[in-house]
């Protein structure tokens, strides 16, 4: 054995430690007494929330290997969070793979990327704080999750291009639309919905937000873009350093060096492609789109694309299932996360962890309740990542009980969004992380390595500001 070469330690890819986690809330619900509370209907949100003080015990129904097997399958139909259905995301996510493919294949990316680069020569670490700016604008204003997974593609290459690596352009986009989730101002999906839930006007704690808001997207800016230029600097120092040159043959095709004219055909195509991302947000935000629209549009834009293009009808349908083929196991990720919120249903032990979780913060000090308050929603967002899921769950028990701590209902809203928003920066159960971080090529662990330090620094700046709020 000695003379055998030692395998290094590899860390498990992103669906075994999905897998892990669903055989582990499994096997909880052998353990984790079973129990539920009664519910009503919310009319406002049009959902049954939990009223506080029925919890009561019911008949087990712990999860077998069965179970365990049918929780990716189940989980791309599961809606119980009140978020779209994972198999919507999953198709979401292929369209865009497909309309990518094609407006790549015209050769319109790579003349845009060159001709960005040639007008930020020298400044190019700038585009990190406008981009994370215009990124925490759409998660504070309507909670942007799954729709980020469209512009990775878009970013990356832009991104390694410039001299950065691919983890940058990831950082860019989870953190932030991240932090400006966390930091939700008017998101309805997070601050109005808990709000609701609470009985409170949403507008009710927006400056204590807004502060969240300014001071976290200052940090995660200030991060990234230390971390950037020191990449930029020596690129060994990047957390993905030994897959560099893997990086720039699959980011950029292989023409990081290869000049491409900027013709006015792709002029066209790549102003029809920022439009295309224009009417995505606008129908999100205003128009009431959700996944069926906005594949619907990326396909309709695939093909336009491919018209003027001049592609022939082989070209354009075989690249497009080429580029869908290539986001496959991002779409298999997003199934397999939201199996393990399946399993925490079906066992019957998500309502017992809330009932317990909400007796550990009753008869305390204002200060020592919001803190703790804080703590037991980034517990419960591990199982719970939908913002507007864990809201409807959290809000109508945990609320009421600040009463008797002498904390304002908008403060626990306070901390319920800042948790869920701080966990779902790393979370392997929420899909965007799991899916930005397979698109990006950037294993878990890399992820963790790399946001370790920012975390505390976000777990310390909220801390302070939730305390001193409530004292």
């Amino acid at each position: 054995m000695s003379d055998q070469a030692k395998k290094p330690f590899s860390f498990p890819t992103a669906y075994t430690i999905l897998f892990g986690l669903i055989a582990f809330v499994a096997l909880l619900t052998w353990i984790v007494p079973p129990g539920q509370y009664d519910r009503v209907m919310n009319e406002d949100l049009g959902k049954e929330v939990p009223v506080a003080g029925t919890y009561h015990e019911v008949e087990a129904n712990p999860q077998r290997l069965r179970n365990i097997l049918l929780a990716p399958i189940n989980g791309m139909y599961d809606q119980s969070s009140g978020t779209a259905r994972a198999i919507d995301v999953a198709l979401f996510v292929l369209v865009i793979g497909g309309f990518l493919a094609v407006v790549t294949k015209t050769g319109a990316i790579d003349a845009g990327i060159g001709r960005v680069m040639g007008a930020l020569k020298g400044k190019e670490v700038w585009m990190i704080p406008i981009l994370m700016a215009a990124f925490a604008a759409g998660g504070t204003s309507y909670g942007m999750a799954e729709e980020s997974l469209a512009f990775y593609a878009l970013i990356i290459p832009v991104m390694i291009a410039a001299g950065y690596d691919s983890l940058t352009a990831v950082a860019i986009i989870m953190l932030g639309a991240g932090i400006g989730t966390l930091g939700s101002t008017v998101n309805p999906f997070a601050t109005v919905i808990a709000s609701n839930a609470a009985q409170i006007p949403f507008t009710d704690g927006i400056s204590l937000r807004v502060a969240i808001l300014v001071l976290g997207w200052l940090a995660c800016v200030g991060y990234v873009m230390r971390y950037a230029m020191r990449v930029k600097k020596d690129p060994s120092t990047s957390v993905v350093a030994d897959m560099r040159a893997d990086n720039e043959a699959h980011f950029l095709k292989g023409k990081s060096t290869t000049v491409v004219e900027f013709t006015t055909t792709r002029a066209v195509i790549l102003t029809l492609f920022g439009v295309t991302f224009g009417i995505m947000i606008w129908g999100v935000s205003a128009g009431g789109w959700w996944m069926a629209e906005m594949s619907a549009l990326f396909l309709g834009m695939a093909i336009i694309v491919g018209w003027i293009g001049r592609m022939s009808e082989k070209e354009l349908t075989g690249t497009f299932v080429d580029g869908a083929k290539d986001l496959l196991g991002v779409a298999l990720i997003i199934g397999v996360a939201r199996g393990i919120v399946v399993v925490m249903d079906d066992g019957k032990i998500t309502d017992t962890i809330l009932n317990s979780a909400s007796g550990a913060v009753a008869s305390l000090s204002a200060v020592a309740f919001i803190n703790v308050t804080f703590w037991v929603e980034v517990l419960l967002s591990f199982f719970v990542p939908s913002s507007s899921g864990l809201a409807v769950l959290s809000m109508p028990i945990i609320a009421p009980l600040g009463e008797v701590a002498q904390v304002d209902r908008h403060l626990i809203v306070t901390a319920y969004q800042s948790a869920n928003g701080l966990v779902n920066l790393i979370n392997p159960t929420f899909a965007v992380v799991m899916g930005g971080l397979a698109i990006g090529r950037v294993g878990y662990d890399r992820w963790l390595k790399f946001i370790w330090p920012l975390l505390l620094i976000l777990i310390v700046m909220l801390t302070i500001l939730l305390s001193v709020s409530a004292a």
